[in-house]
């Protein structure tokens, strides 16, 4: 006998049925709790067999269920929500959605479909994404702020982003924080400046250098024609967005080395590293966010994965134009896609195929969009990189095939 247990997921708690083929032996809501999880646990004990658990992926809310089969050994088929979608709606016509209805549906179209067990990987890619999606929430918040800081300092010393045009210092930071307004530079010394700066700033500098950063600064406050007086609140925002600031970019240096050290313990952090443009660091996001790629049995279901696949629509005379599907890993198409435009500006290092395809598509007859070139070669990234990890090889531009095994590494 067969049997399976169907569960629907809300906010720390779920509806639960369990079947054996279309008859339901049991149903009831379940908190997520040790208490729940342990009632949940009694009734699947109680079964002849070790049921097919079945769910739908709500992010967080199901992380706790995941944790709960995994503690317990037990299988479990993880639905993607448009997949689910789907097969709920093959499985009836009517328009009535309840989190017990949802259950139950779940459990009697599952015989219907081909489910696939969920392939758990080993836990470093685990903490690897959650490493890697941290990374990204620090970078969004660094950007965020800086902005922030931006519009302030054109209020009140428009002069002080010539400390960092291209990109964000630790003594500009100190300086935006103990020097918010030019009027607290004249009430000043240079040399007074320059030691508050030494004593203060997170990371070290020369004394020269702070005396020219402290001789640069008095300069400016000179010219500077604030729009703000001293005491505005505009100066205490400048000066909050500034600490902010190094507090973010100390914890995204922190998390950087995190996420190399960890990646270092797999053995495709080392294969994507020798493609020209891939360094450390894309290497390690590129594992957080596709994951061990050798689960994937094709490269066509690592682009669908990624959400680059095409989608395509014909009805009748009428022929769609071809588009990205973008249903799948948003994070993962963004790396690809930095790492393409990466690879481009840094063609005279190394050369590589990649960047060859890519002018080979803007110089056809019919040459193609930036953007279109960009995703396709995002696709051919993923072909070798896929090729790659599988056959155990490194990059190499004159595209070999291995001598064991025949296989061309692209």
């Amino acid at each position: 006998m067969t049997y399976v247990l169907a569960l629907d997921i809300s906010m720390g708690k779920s509806y639960a049925v369990i079947y054996e083929d279309d008859t339901c032996l049991w149903e009831d809501s379940i908190t997520h709790t040790k208490t729940g999880f342990s009632y949940l646990l009694a009734e699947i004990m109680n079964l002849p067999s070790i049921p097919e658990v079945v769910f739908e992926s709500t992010g967080i809310y199901s992380r706790p269920l995941e944790t709960f089969c995994q503690n317990n050994q037990l299988p479990y088929i993880l639905l993607n929500p448009l997949q689910a979608k789907k097969q709920l709606e093959e499985a009836t016509l009517r328009s009535w959605k309840t989190d017990k209805q949802d259950a139950h549906q779940l459990a009697r179209s599952h015989w219907r479909n081909k489910r696939k067990p969920k392939l758990i990987q080993i836990d470093t890619y685990l903490v690897l994404r959650e490493l890697s999606r941290f990374y990204q929430e620090v970078e969004a918040d660094i950007k965020r702020n800086r902005m922030y800081l931006h519009n302030c300092l054109q209020l009140t010393f428009p002069e002080l982003e010539h400390f960092f045009s291209n990109r964000l210092t630790p003594y500009a930071l100190t300086l935006i924080g103990l020097y918010p307004h030019p009027d607290l530079v004249l009430e000043s010394t240079p040399t007074k400046i320059k030691n508050r700066l030494m004593k203060t700033t997170r990371k070290k500098i020369s004394e020269n250098r702070a005396r020219k950063k402290a001789e640069e600064l008095v300069s400016y406050a000179k010219d500077s024609y604030p729009a703000t007086q001293v005491d505005s609140v505009h100066c205490q925002r400048a000066a909050y967005y500034a600490e902010k600031l190094q507090d973010l970019l100390q914890q995204k240096d922190d998390l950087r080395i995190q996420l190399i050290e960890k990646a270092h313990q797999l053995e495709e952090f080392t294969l994507y590293a020798t493609i020209p443009g891939i360094g450390e660091l894309t290497s390690a996001l590129l594992i957080g966010e596709l994951g061990d790629i050798r689960r994937f049995e094709t490269s066509n279901q690592l682009n669908a994965f990624v959400g680059i696949d095409i989608r395509r629509y014909q009805s009748g005379k009428y022929i769609g134009k071809d588009h990205i599907n973008k249903r799948g890993n948003p994070k993962g198409r963004k790396i690809l896609y930095f790492t393409v435009r990466n690879m481009i500006r840094q063609q005279r290092s190394a050369p590589n195929h990649i960047v060859d395809y890519y002018y080979k598509l803007k110089r056809q007859p019919t040459p193609k969009k930036d953007k279109v070139a960009t995703v396709a070669c995002m696709n051919k990234l993923l072909k070798c990189m896929h090729s790659m990890v599988r056959n155990h090889t490194s990059y190499a531009y004159a595209h070999p095939v291995s001598k064991t095994n025949n296989i061309p590494v692209v």
